[in-house]
Formats: C-alpha cells, structure tokens, sequence
C-alpha cells in the first residue's frame, strides 16, 4: 500500500443508529444494498434486540457521493468489535454504491485515521475475502500505522447452481443421501409446506420445533422472530415445516434475495429422527429455491457441521482482523504476544 496516493476522504463517527440513518440518507437501505448483513434494517434490529448491551460506534468516511461504514460496538474500555453475532454470515465494511479501488483504499485510510481516535483496539470477524474485504481492511489499517493480524476464524460451506435444475443438482449428491431421501420419501410418512409468507401459527411450530431439537438455547428469538416479519414483508421468506400426523417436527428458516439462498436456521425433533424430516425438508427447500426461484448459489452460513458436505459443492473461509493502535502503551503486550505468535507461525 505504500506509494498509494489517497483521496481527501472526511470522515465522522455515530454512537447510535438514528443519526447514522440520516447521514446515510438511504445509502445502506435495502434498494442500495443486495446483501442483507449489509443494511441498516439488519444492524439496528440486531442491536436493540439482540447486542443492546454493547454501546454501537458506526464509523463514516465519505468522499462526494461515495461513502463507506464501519458498523462497531464497544467490547471493553477502548476495545471495539464487530457490531455482529453468530447470525452473521459475514461483517465487511459497508459502501453506498460500487467504487473504484481508488476510492475504496482511500475511504478505508480515512476509516482507520477515524477509528484510532475513538479505540486502540479492533476485532473484526466473520469477514469475507473472496471480494477483497479481508485484504483491503488489513492493508488499509497497516497503511495507517495500525499493528493488524488476520487469520481464519470460521468456513462458509456454499453452492454455485450454475444454472442447474434440481435434478441436475441431485444426480450429484452423494448416494448415501439420495439413498435415504428415496427410502423414506416412499413411506410417505412425512407432508411438506414451505411458508413465503409470515404467520404467528408457523413461527410458533418453527420455535417448538427448535425448542425439542438438539440445538442449543436460541440465543435471541426475538431477533430472528423480527427477521421473519420484515423478511416476510419483502417477499424474501422461505419457512420450511415439516409434519408427521400434523404435529411439525422440523423446521428451517432461509431468506432468498438476488439470487442468494441464505440458510438462517434448521432443527428437527429429535424423537422422529428415524423418518428423517430434517433430510426430506432440506431436499424441498433446495428443489424449491433452484427450480422455482432460480437462484444461482445457497449459502450455508458459518461453521464446519460435517453434514453440510452432503448438500454443498465448496467452502471458502471467514477472517478475524485483530488490530491495535502501537502508541496505546496498553497495548503493547498484547502487540509483543502477536508477533510472537507470528514468528512461531512462520516457523512451523
């Protein structure tokens, strides 16, 4: 990044989410952002309802119409993190409309000059790199003094349709999947029905459903009952429930939009795992989601759940930035633990 000659980026901090809108001014909407982790209707909810204990920082560098946000929350004293939990499938940072690298790196210099006056210590996870996020925060940060570590934190497992019908995709499963579907699909035991709109009814077999699965406590249910509704009013939601004798014994939660299944949640009772529902919901959901909405890849989320191989063709990693401002004497044992960490990376 040296020899990078930046533009003249001004830049700003929020403490909270209504004059962070107003400045916005519709640049992290949904019409301006294809990603739903993306938006200010994702990041606020999750705060109030979820992170309410961590007071926000939403950090801003703008140069004319292009800007870019840095949605944080505090950790500790002078320590900030992610404004994101285990419902992320990533945290990047977030820019009103397409730039040129140019004004990306220099948004992301203003970014980092911005945030050392308000903390001496960032972590940033679970963040992407297959567009460039990871790379540029890191080289950005350095550029501007900062001592920045990255490593893999987490994997998204995740699947490019490539025009593919369901039957295309299926053929390449492995036999031991489609051997189970075919076998218990034919006991014609369990009915299928697949939600795209909102309904007190369904989201409460879809909680009692999870409340008798293997899952451990939801860690905010109301969160992801409000997820539901707002996704519910934009025709993005796919609740997937399955029954035996009428009583629901799986169920899971997806969002489809631009093309992207997002795979929120998924949980059976564990007292019908012979029948199998959880299996036969999934293969209804992926035929629904290639065949009828046509999209081009499903995501999976975070985490390395060996069934997921079943169903998906790839994975690609997630990053956790550790980055601490060098003139913070505070930080200077944990800067002299990095290195040594680093030094004993490079040698094995």
């Amino acid at each position: 990044m040296s020899g990078v000659t930046y533009l003249p980026v001004k830049g700003e901090y929020h403490d909270n989410f209504l004059t962070a809108q107003a400045a916005a001014a519709g640049g992290m909407d949904r019409e301006r952002q294809a990603c739903l982790f993306d938006r200010l209707d994702w990041l606020d909810p999750l705060h109030r309802i979820a992170l309410r204990d961590k007071a926000p920082l939403l950090l801003r560098a703008q140069f004319g119409e292009a800007e870019a946000w840095l949605p944080l929350m505090r950790q500790a004293s002078r320590h900030h993190v992610s404004l994101a939990n285990w419902y992320n499938f990533t945290w990047r940072p977030i820019y009103s409309s397409i730039q040129s690298e140019e004004k990306r790196l220099s948004l992301l210099r203003q970014l980092a000059d911005t945030a050392r006056q308000r903390t001496r210590r960032l972590t940033l996870a679970p963040v992407p790199d297959e567009d460039g996020s990871a790379s540029e925060i890191a080289a950005a940060f350095k550029d501007a003094g900062w001592v920045v570590d990255v490593t893999a934190c987490d994997e998204n497992h995740y699947l490019r349709v490539h025009g593919r019908t369901f039957e295309q995709y299926w053929d390449s499963r492995p036999g031991q999947l489609k051997n189970t579907v075919k076998r218990k699909a034919k006991k014609n035991i369990v009915s299928i029905q697949i939600e795209t709109e909102f309904s007190e009814t369904g989201w409460l077999a879809y909680e009692q459903i999870y409340a008798r699965s293997w899952k451990p406590h939801e860690g905010s249910p109301e969160f992801l009952k409000q997820l539901a509704r707002n996704e519910s009013g934009s025709g993005t939601l796919r609740l997937g429930l399955a029954y035996i004798d009428g009583k629901p014994v799986a169920a899971q939660f997806w969002t489809v939009e631009n093309g992207i299944a997002l795979i929120h949640k998924l949980a059976h009772d564990e007292r019908y795992l012979d029948a199998s529902p959880g299996t036969l919901l999934s293969t209804a959901l992926f035929r629904h989601v290639i065949d009828i909405d046509k999209v081009d890849e499903i995501d999976f989320g975070t985490g390395s759940d060996a069934y997921k191989r079943d169903w998906m063709d790839a994975v690609r990693p997630r990053f956790r930035l550790d980055m601490f401002w060098p003139k913070y004497v505070a930080n200077w044992p944990l800067i002299a633990r990095l290195h040594l960490r680093q030094m004993r990376r490079k040698a094995a």
